[in-house]
């Protein structure tokens, strides 16, 4: 049986700035848990994500509480696999495509709003690795 020290230091205490990365680390473990095989979740290996930099997501806080919320589950060692996504723009006016890490919806060619945003806000599961081998 492998066994497994958290050490914290002070970026992955927990505390109100990544209590919102529990909830979506749980909700991960939730949604797995629904479409994979009971008897399969302890070959989940790998749960790649991709999350837009706008979603309020901070990546190494979402992984490490998706660790301490699967210690001691049949998920334990599965690792996440975070896609960050930038902001982009597009303008319905002239067609430009733009990207910004403020999350403005202004074309920065011609200063139209009539724009769509295209990612930088997602927060989605995209893939699911079934590969770890499982000891008798």
């Amino acid at each position: 049986m492998r066994s497994t020290t958290w050490a914290l230091d002070a970026d992955d205490r927990l505390t109100a700035s990544n209590m919102h990365e529990i909830s979506i680390a749980q909700n991960v473990i939730d949604h797995v848990s629904r479409v994979v095989p009971p008897s399969d979740l302890v070959r989940v290996g790998r749960i790649r994500l991709r999350v837009g930099i706008m979603s309020g997501v901070v990546a190494h806080s979402l992984d490490f509480c998706f660790g301490a919320l699967t210690h001691g589950t049949p998920l334990e060692g599965a690792t996440l696999d975070i896609e960050e996504r930038p902001f982009i723009v597009r303008c319905r006016t002239c067609k430009a495509r733009s990207t910004n890490e403020l999350g403005v919806a202004v074309c920065e060619e011609c200063g139209s709003t009539d724009t769509q945003i295209e990612s930088g806000t997602e927060l989605d599961i995209v893939h699911l690795e079934l590969s770890r081998q499982v000891s008798p």
